[in-house]
């Protein structure tokens, strides 16, 4: 039994590991967030091993279930912006053209 998990723990912790890399590498804004919110909730059953339920509740709820969702929503305002910027075209060329 605690063959297994032992096995649990390093799988958990090179998940972990691999999703930081991942997070940190990644070009794309909204892999990044994905990966941030599922490292959160890794990290939550990552503390409940440890013993801490309450850190791992304050994980899944702040860090993966309120974080998560901003940043998801943060995106969607910038891309929604830089949409408006390319169709408006800049002041100079309304007054010349009419």
């Amino acid at each position: 039994m605690t063959i297994i998990i032992t096995c649990f723990d390093i799988l958990l912790a090179g998940t972990l590991l691999w999703l930081a890399w991942q997070l940190l590498r990644s070009a794309d804004i909204f892999k990044a967030i994905i990966f941030f919110i599922s490292f959160g909730l890794l990290m939550s059953i990552a503390w409940v091993r440890m013993h801490a339920p309450d850190v791992a509740l304050a994980e899944a709820a702040i860090g993966a279930g309120l974080t998560g969702p901003l940043f998801l929503a943060a995106l969607r305002r910038m891309e929604r912006r830089q949409r408006k910027e390319r169709r408006i075209s800049p002041p100079e060329e309304r007054n010349e053209n009419g």
